[in-house]
């Protein structure tokens, strides 16, 4: 079943309430997101037994993420949605039809069905289930429903959720951030060494195209998230890259197109929303295709041009100035801290909420020095699940699991590793984290020296982000700098889990 993408789909969707009960279906580098109708209806024990399913991570109030590793969920999701189609079709057709037959029963029948009926007083008896028991009577799982609804509640703060609807406002973005950010690290290798003159500045455009449009994106996305219309949201966030703010005057200071950057383009996008919908319930039916477009992108718009541009490029200054500081100054600690706190994130699903905050740092300075930082998490991983696949040498289970999920470890896809092997065994776990917090000590204490090491996209670590690599110094020492990192964190996620990551029952199996 691993290799049958249409079998995986499948036997998903019959964990999760059928197609029927999935409203929305998606995907990032290897999780499927399910958004369901019924959240109790979800076999969360059930999903995560499955063959290829490496984890499940619980999503807000009616979503979920299932982490099948990269590959195979593009071609799973294609086929979740095929039969989530495939069954919404059918579902029409049938209501259509019974909708129809209804009516023509209704007309037919008339009021005979409720004359035929056996009476008490004034109210008809029999409409009860077959058995004969009330309908308020019939058993249900009260405590298990508690218990869905316990969980629920607890992973559905306001912080979270709020985390999460942000993550999928750039999630979506990924791909053609990887793309064109693979594409101008190729174009910078070219420039410098002097080759290929004539194709360099085609390159530069392909490469920069999509980043100097991206708040546009970011606007379409955020108005699909939060329920506006998309293209206003694009269409109001696209204010922020346009040229003509450069003759805007604002708090006295003379606007620049792209100020505010993706944080400018989310606001504007958050206000469009919210401008709409107050306007869909007040703006007369016959008028509301003329004056709620033209009320939202007019008063969305002069507010962005007047307020949020300033503010947002406030912010963004401030986030780039403080990475800065942080690394200069506190850079050994820094690393440490975020290095060793990113396989959590993961695990929660909450690590792309990062993105905007990668993305600024992109805009401003051609490259984020956190996500280096943040992939030595990876390593680490790699590190203890090497040191698990040493001492456990009699595990032939657990070993081919780490040989099939080691490839993606080592390009920095994290979850067949953490859900397939470390957060099982548990120790593990914990003493990748300690691998990836000295990998980002490493790359944080020559950041104190001057050596900042950044990457001009965001989407792969590990050994796939070497083509990406940029910084302050020449390509080969800022390459170098990442590469001690990450030899760093595999070292210390070895010999931790080597030493102290497994339990005493495991670790005398192993020497058995």
């Amino acid at each position: 079943m691993r290799n049958d993408p249409a079998s995986i789909a499948a036997a998903v969707l019959a964990r999760v309430g059928g197609p029927a009960n999935v409203t929305s279906v998606a995907h990032c580098m290897t999780r499927l997101r399910l958004g369901v109708a019924d959240p109790a209806a979800v076999d969360g024990e059930g999903l995560r037994g499955l063959p290829g399913v490496l984890g499940v991570v619980a999503d807000g109030e009616s979503s979920l993420q299932v982490v099948l590793g990269p590959g195979v969920v593009v071609e799973v999701t294609a086929a979740v949605q095929i039969q989530v189609d495939e069954v919404a079709e059918v579902d029409a057709v049938t209501a259509t039809a019974a909708t129809s037959g209804a009516a023509t029963a209704q007309t037919r029948v008339g009021e005979s069905t409720a004359a035929a009926k056996p009476q008490v007083g004034d109210q008809p008896v029999g409409d009860q289930p077959a058995s004969g028991q009330p309908v308020s009577d019939l058993p249900v799982d009260a405590a298990g429903r508690e218990l869905k609804e316990q969980l629920r509640q607890r992973n559905a703060t306001p912080f979270k959720t709020a985390l999460r609807r942000v993550a999928a406002v750039f999630v979506p973005l990924i791909p053609a951030l990887i793309g064109c950010g693979i594409l101008a690290g190729i174009n910078g290798l070219l420039v410098n060494a002097g080759w290929l003159p004539g194709l360099t500045p085609a390159l530069a455009a392909v490469a920069s195209a999509f980043m100097a449009l991206i708040a546009v994106f970011v606007g379409y996305n955020t108005a699909k998230e939060f329920g506006g219309t998309p293209v206003l949201g694009g269409a109001v966030a696209a204010v922020v890259v346009y040229p003509g703010v450069a003759k805007v005057t604002a708090f006295g200071v003379q606007l620049a197109p792209g100020q505010g950057g993706v944080l400018g383009a989310l606001a504007a996008a958050l206000l469009a929303t919210r401008v709409e919908k107050w306007c869909r319930g007040r703006v007369p039916g016959a008028l509301d295709v003329l004056l709620t477009p033209t009320v939202t992108v007019l008063v969305s718009g002069l507010v962005t041009l007047y307020g949020l541009m300033y503010a947002a490029g406030v912010v963004a200054s401030a986030i780039g100035t403080a990475a800065n500081w942080l690394l200069a100054t506190t850079g050994a600690l820094a690393g440490l801290v975020l290095g060793g706190l990113f396989l959590p994130l993961v695990m929660l699903g909450l690590h792309q909420a990062l993105i905007p905050i990668h993305a600024t740092l992109i805009e401003q300075q051609g490259y984020t020095v956190l996500l280096p930082l943040l992939a030595m998490a990876g390593a680490g991983q790699v590190g203890a699940a090497l040191a698990v696949y040493v001492r456990l040498r009699h595990d032939v289970s657990l070993r081919t699991t780490i040989r099939s999920a080691l490839p993606a470890g080592l390009l920095g896809v994290g979850e067949p590793l953490i859900y397939g092997v470390s957060l099982p065994l548990g120790r593990p776990f914990v003493t990748a984290c300690a691998g990836g917090a000295a990998g980002g000590a490493f790359i944080g204490f020559f950041a104190m020296l001057g050596d900042k090491v950044g990457a001009t996209a965001i989407g792969p670590s590990g050994w796939a982000l070497f083509p990406l690599l940029a910084g302050n110094r020449s390509p080969g020492m800022t390459a170098a700098v990442y590469g001690g990192g990450l030899l760093t964190g595999y070292a210390v996620g070895f010999a931790a889990t080597y030493f102290f990551g497994l339990p005493r029952g495991s670790r005398a199996a192993a020497s058995a």
